[in-house]
């Protein structure tokens, strides 16, 4: 499926910006698919305003593919349903995004589902290439664009990522196919790379640039980008996130990105800076920056846990869990940053969620 054959509005909707939460994975006592807990955190995130889900990614455990489990499709079909029921009743345009790792026979596995999901695009990982050349990947990031429009990911390393090069980017952003980045090196200078690759790539006005820099959220958003080109500027601004910690709190990201779009913290830097602090406080707290993000997702649980979104933080792997000291920060960012957190939305809607 080639990009000019999606939606013409959820092409809109992703160009223009939304809130792309990144789904965690629901598990009961026995670490098992809590099907319930799964189809709630879907309907929140929808109901809250986001304009997009990645499903299967990160944040939903890369260990769903392992045989032992075998989620990836039952996750995907989980998701697919809930997307079509709200739209359904909604008729609201959603971006469906699917997590897709692996070499290449399995990322075109990952794709083809996906796509036979009903699925709009893939967030393409490249971790399993390690040490690859940047034209084995572009290889590997060709032949999957052909099944369907990818977005492009730049993880950080301490979670499993590498080392991209503004070449690469370059390269990468003159596929057809590509219609967006995430950009998550949680890296300034990384950041830098991928914009200017993608200006120099002559598809700049084509290709989204979302945040993926959980560390950096609102400054991402209010950044614009000036990269001179044989004479000529071209402007770039990253429009969206896509984001784990967009997991949490998500009625509040909402109201956050359309406070940006409206031009709020244009005229008062001071504020602005406070606010992005505060942010990003809360974020170092939820993913364990102080344990190299040992407990980043079971941080996200335990927030979700507390909503009553959640039964409890299980992983798949068992030794999972949070980092010693982790919930007291949580308890900490909580008390300092009440009008940070969506706990009064939640609580109006969990039981129509859990039906």
């Amino acid at each position: 499926m080639n990009y000019t054959e999606l939606p013409k509005n959820v092409l809109t909707t992703l160009q223009k910006g939304v809130v792309i939460p990144a789904l965690p994975l629901a598990l009961d006592k026995n670490r098992k698919l809590d099907e319930r807990h799964q189809r709630a955190l879907m309907r929140y995130y929808l109901d809250a305003g986001s304009g997009g889900i990645a499903v299967a990614v990160h944040t939903t455990q890369f260990e769903i593919r392992l045989p032992e489990y075998n989620l990836y499709e039952p996750v995907l079909q989980i998701a697919s349903e809930e997307f079509n029921r709200f739209t359904t009743a909604t008729g609201k345009p959603i971006v469906r995004i699917a997590g897709v790792i692996g070499k290449t026979q399995q990322a075109v596995s990952e794709a083809q589902l996906a796509l036979k999901k009903g699925f709009h695009a893939v967030l393409l990982g490249i971790a399993a290439f390690k040490n690859a050349s940047n034209e084995e990947i572009l290889a590997h990031c060709r032949i999957v664009a052909e099944i369907m429009p990818v977005i492009g990911f730049y993880l950080q390393p301490a979670v499993g990522g590498r080392r991209l090069d503004v070449d690469f980017w370059r390269e990468f952003a003159q596929i057809e196919n590509v219609i967006a980045i995430k950009m998550a090196p949680f890296n300034r200078y990384y950041t830098l790379d991928v914009v200017r690759g993608v200006a120099e790539s002559g598809r700049a006005h084509e290709i989204a640039l979302y945040t993926g820099n959980d560390d950096n959220i609102l400054v991402d958003l209010l950044s614009e980008y000036q990269i001179i080109i044989d004479g000529k500027t071209i402007t770039k601004r990253i429009v969206g996130g896509l984001l784990g910690h967009w997991a949490v709190w998500t009625r509040s990201a909402v109201k956050l990105l359309e406070e940006v779009q409206d031009g709020r913290y244009n005229n008062d830097v001071q504020k602005t800076t406070v606010l992005a602090n505060q942010i990003t406080d809360s974020n170092a707290v939820f993913f364990d920056a102080a344990n190299n993000f040992g407990g980043c997702i079971t941080g996200l649980h335990e927030v979700l846990r507390r909503q009553g979104l959640l039964d409890g933080i299980w992983t798949l792997n068992e030794n999972e869990t949070l980092s010693p000291g982790q919930k007291e920060e949580i308890d900490r960012v909580y008390a300092a940053y009440p009008h940070l957190n969506d706990d009064a939305f939640v609580a109006e809607n969990l039981s129509k969620w859990l039906i």
